[in-house]
């Protein structure tokens, strides 16, 4: 969708400034917002794209004025409410109140390196050849989805090259079709494309800069 989230390329909001030795936390509790959202995460009721999409769809004002770590919490909750494993008394109050409820799987603590190490891989066995090539150049289509989508939108409409060919990898634009499992696994072929500076920003861009998008083929068409 075209939300808050969505900022590359946005004017008005200041210049990028790195912190300098940045912590990995700043505070404990992020730690464990962190912890939290990984163990529920392996539970099974959700995948990665319906995650993100919570998170994107948090209003305007709250995600602005939110940290990183505050959009994981917000988003969580929004997830575990809508499937009933929490109750909205208790969210406010803290206290469990009702027997928890049923999930899939439980991240336990002896097998927490194992699974995060192993990820969730993305990567399916295509079902057919690939539309484009390396050194194919491809336009961003213009698409303005109501639902989720990973495709920026300051590359839409745009011309860039293809530089590498990933395979077929689980559409995130589908992977929200369900918000319960089993959910939808198709696959599309993944490019990585890349954007000259001029090209998304017009004449006063720096010659010199480039971004590389990793883009799926319905995100792309043939630049004839």
């Amino acid at each position: 969708m075209n939300g808050v989230h969505d900022m590359g390329g946005m004017q008005g909001f200041g210049r990028v400034r790195p912190e300098p030795d940045e912590p990995l936390f700043h505070a404990p509790w992020e730690s464990r917002a962190m912890a939290v959202t990984v163990a529920m995460g392996a539970s099974g009721q959700w995948n990665i794209d319906l995650a993100r999409s919570a998170r994107e769809s948090l209003p305007p004002s709250i995600y602005l004025s939110s940290s990183y770590y505050e959009i994981w919490i917000r988003a969580l909750e929004q997830l575990i409410l809508e499937r009933g494993l929490v109750t909205a008394s208790e969210l406010s109050s803290g206290q469990l109140q009702a027997p928890p409820g049923p999930v899939a799987r439980v991240l336990t603590l002896d097998s927490v390196d194992a699974a995060l190490a192993a990820g969730s891989p993305t990567l399916r066995e295509a079902t057919r050849p690939a539309g484009f090539a390396v050194g194919q150049r491809v336009r961003a289509r213009n698409i303005h989805p109501q639902g989720h989508t990973r495709l920026p939108r300051y590359v839409r409409g745009h011309t860039g090259k293809v530089v590498m060919v990933h395979g077929a990898h689980v559409y995130p634009d589908s992977h929200v079709d369900s918000a319960l499992p089993p959910f939808n696994s198709q696959a599309e072929w993944l490019y990585t494309v890349v954007f000259e500076g001029p090209e998304l920003w017009g004449e006063g861009a720096d010659p010199q800069v480039q971004v590389s998008v990793d883009a799926w083929e319905p995100y792309l068409e043939a630049v004839l």
